[in-house]
């Protein structure tokens, strides 16, 4: 077994290995490091962003991407990232005949090792034991976490206002707000995000947030000042999912209880799912992680 940095020509075995490590993991048990994809074939649309958050990772964070190689073949991944003081994983799979003999401990101690300097930590874990039992021993914190999906009850949307349409000119703002709620900017991530997603800003007297939202109307990444901003901005959010559209929020800790709250109004199931792993902070709140840039 190698453990090596990953590189260009790696990501296109990586997202294969990905895809097939969520499809077998469609249960409660799939990687909480991206949303599992459609069942079946991997689409154009989804392989493609996975391709592109890949290239943009190796591009900003080459030392924080690594890949395990057995007799020529990835077996596994690991993409970290860091922005300002802190380090989060971004991806970490394992094929599972390579699971049990040390591939994914090798893969998170290289992954870790970008993370000397920085001052806080984040992982969004699965409920698997072995995975738990890795971050903790790591030095992470393990936030129990619910998720939240289903069908919008559309009668139940408030009118909301104070919310506008985003683009590229408010990346200051979002810096703001993220050094402000999570201690550190997204930085070029919100390049990303924008380019990949629609974004909702509110900006008042009050206070300020913004949320990413996909197509389905689900909530890529939310943060705000407070929980009334926070709250408006994921009703926005629901409000221009698709008649019908299965929508989800995902990693809320128990800090999170504003966007539950919004989440049973608007008629949709909870159940918990993974830990939200943190090192050297607490849950930032009001706040909902990406999956890929947390």
């Amino acid at each position: 077994m190698l453990i090596r940095p990953m590189r260009d020509d790696d990501i296109g075995a990586a997202r294969a290995l990905t895809h097939e490590e969520l499809q077998l993991s469609r249960s409660a048990t799939r990687p909480a490091s991206l949303p599992a994809p459609p069942a079946g074939p991997p689409t154009p649309d989804w392989s493609g962003r996975w391709e592109r958050r890949a290239k943009h990772l190796l591009r900003h964070d080459a030392e924080g991407c690594w890949v395990a190689e057995t007799d020529g073949e990835v077996v596994g991944v690991a993409m970290s990232l860091r922005r300002e003081k802190l380090w989060g994983l971004s991806a970490f799979f394992v094929h599972p005949q390579a699971q049990g003999a040390g591939v994914g401990a090798a893969l998170l101690d290289a992954a870790l090792g970008y993370s000397q300097g920085c001052l806080r930590g984040i992982i969004i874990s699965t409920a698997d034991p072995r995975a738990a039992r890795r971050y903790r021993l790591a030095g992470f914190t393990l936030h129990p976490t619910i998720r939240v999906a289903g069908t919008v009850d559309r009668s139940a949307i408030p009118v909301v206002d104070g919310v506008r349409t985003g683009g590229p000119g408010d990346q200051d703002l979002c810096a703001s707000v993220d050094r402000r709620v999570r201690g550190a900017a997204h930085g070029v991530d919100h390049e990303f995000l924008c380019a990949e997603y629609g974004l909702l800003v509110s900006d008042t007297f009050t206070g300020s947030g913004y949320c990413f939202v996909d197509p389905s109307g689900s909530p890529v990444l939310l943060a705000a000042t407070s929980r009334k901003i926070a709250q408006r901005l994921l009703w926005a959010a629901l409000a221009v999912s698709p008649e019908g559209a299965d929508v989800h929020v995902d990693y809320l800790t128990a800090d999170q209880e504003w966007a539950v709250d919004v989440a049973l109004a608007a008629g949709l199931s909870l159940r918990t799912e993974g830990y939200l792993c943190l090192r050297h902070m607490r849950p930032p709140a009001p706040y909902l992680p990406s999956g890929a840039f947390l």
